[in-house]
């Protein structure tokens, strides 16, 4: 069998799966897998850059993802005057000496020769900038906190429209790998590892428990949105009348309209990242990066800067991976900072890169749109087959209840069986670098 024919049939299990998603349970729950696929497809797609092409292992995508998260609130949604008034600009003053603190305290590191002057200044410098930056900004934060906290107690976006959001989150991510890849990238790979884990948990938590910048645990709610909404369709007259000639119910089929339209532009997103990553995987640029990923060693003998290169992939991916969260959080609509859990989800999307096949590109996606489905189906394929199993036990039997409860455990289960059979069977992937 060719490697075109393997691919193509693949993919055409992947998408009978998911339309049989349709016919099976119902059209809303397939669209939903074929949105959260394109999504996860991305985010596959950034890892890949970077354990795929460099050989970076960054268990920190859950805050990558985050930062475009948060990029969706601070683009998108309207400004809270009341805040602004209140503390605004005490929060960005008091920002601005904090920033201000740190880059005094890097130039005199760098301008001043190696001493006890040295050292004293910089002590001198990070105590007072401390002290006045938290003066500042404490007394901004507990007024922008008061307005309102039920429903705003946050300064609130620049209410921009919400696609510019995705680029955003891009830019943030990006950014946030800059200064973690600055520090960290010198690590070894399970130093850096844990490194890109503890940074990623620093955002959560910041992201949690800063209520000024996005309300915190108590959730931005009303996200614009790219696409209209269920109500407007069905308030639409010639809406209700299109769905009724085909004999479509105008709830359903309003629901079932707006997916669509997220699974159109997802699929636009993901094709344009998909062809960059294609076109950086075959030029020269590419080829250096797997050769860096191959022999590090050999790749310094020829001339190569391999920490630059290896900063340039560590931000390429993580700028993919904030654009897929900020999409995550333009289609619920909200951003929630608990939902963000780095190690079960970071485990999932590098599940669906070794499973997909590591390094290369097509795999990654098929990786995505494969892993999410199993995610999202195996629990209730799951308490099928218990209950198929138990049919025939008494009510209360021990045996029974035990089993039929098992079956919330089943995600977690498959996902590590799905990994153990293809390292075994298959262990550069389904769709292996070629």
């Amino acid at each position: 069998m060719s490697e075109t024919t393997k691919n193509t049939l693949l993919f055409a299990m992947v998408a009978l799966l998911i339309l049989g998603t349709g016919f099976v349970q119902s059209w809303n729950s397939a669209l939903f897998i074929l949105n959260m696929g394109l999504i996860s497809a991305i985010m596959a797609l950034g890892v890949n850059l970077q354990w795929g092409f460099a050989g970076l292992f960054n268990v920190g995508v859950m805050g990558f993802v985050a930062l475009g998260g948060l990029a969706t609130v601070l683009i998108s949604m309207p400004p809270v005057p009341e805040a602004w008034a209140a503390g605004g600009g005490r929060v960005l003053a008091g920002l601005a000496l904090g920033a201000a603190t740190i880059i005094s305290t890097i130039l005199v590191y760098m301008k001043m020769p190696k001493g006890r002057s040295r050292s004293v200044i910089m002590i001198a410098i990070l105590v007072v900038g401390f002290f006045v930056f938290r003066s500042v900004f404490d007394s901004g934060v507990e007024a922008v906190e008061a307005v309102n906290p039920a429903r705003e107690g946050y300064l609130g976006g620049m209410g921009l429209p919400v696609l510019i959001a995705w680029p955003v989150g891009g830019l943030l991510a990006a950014g946030a790998a800059w200064m973690i890849g600055k520090t960290a990238l010198g690590l070894r790979s399970d130093y850096l590892a844990i490194a890109t884990l503890g940074i990623a948990e620093i955002i959560i938590a910041v992201l949690k428990n800063e209520d000024w910048l996005a309300r915190g645990v108590k959730n931005v709610s009303g996200l614009p949105r790219p696409v209209p909404y269920e109500i407007d369709l069905q308030n639409d007259p010639g809406f209700v009348e299109r769905a009724a000639s085909m004999g479509l119910d105008p709830v359903i089929s309003s629901t079932l309209y707006v997916k669509l339209l997220y699974a159109i532009l997802f699929a636009v997103v993901l094709a344009i990242i998909f062809w960059m990553a294609q076109r950086a995987l075959n030029s020269p640029w590419g080829r250096m990066m797997r050769a860096i990923r191959d022999n590090e060693i050999a790749s310094e003998a020829m001339g190569k800067d391999v920490t630059a290169r290896h900063l340039q992939i560590f931000i390429l991916g993580s700028a993919v991976c904030g654009i897929a969260g900020a999409m995550i959080t333009t289609l619920d609509g909200q951003l929630t900072p608990a939902s963000y859990q780095p190690l079960r989800f970071t485990f999932l999307i590098w599940v669906m890169v070794i499973v997909g096949g590591s390094g290369n590109n097509l795999g990654a996606v098929l990786g995505g749109f494969l892993i999410w489905f199993l995610w999202v189906q195996v629990e209730p394929m799951g308490l099928g087959l218990m209950q198929l199993i138990t049919s025939g036990m008494s009510d209360g039997y021990w045996l029974k209840d035990h089993l039929l409860e098992s079956a919330a455990h089943m995600r977690l289960l498959t996902m590590g069986v799905i990994l153990l059979l293809v390292l075994r069977f298959s262990p550069r992937g389904l769709i292996p670098e070629k």
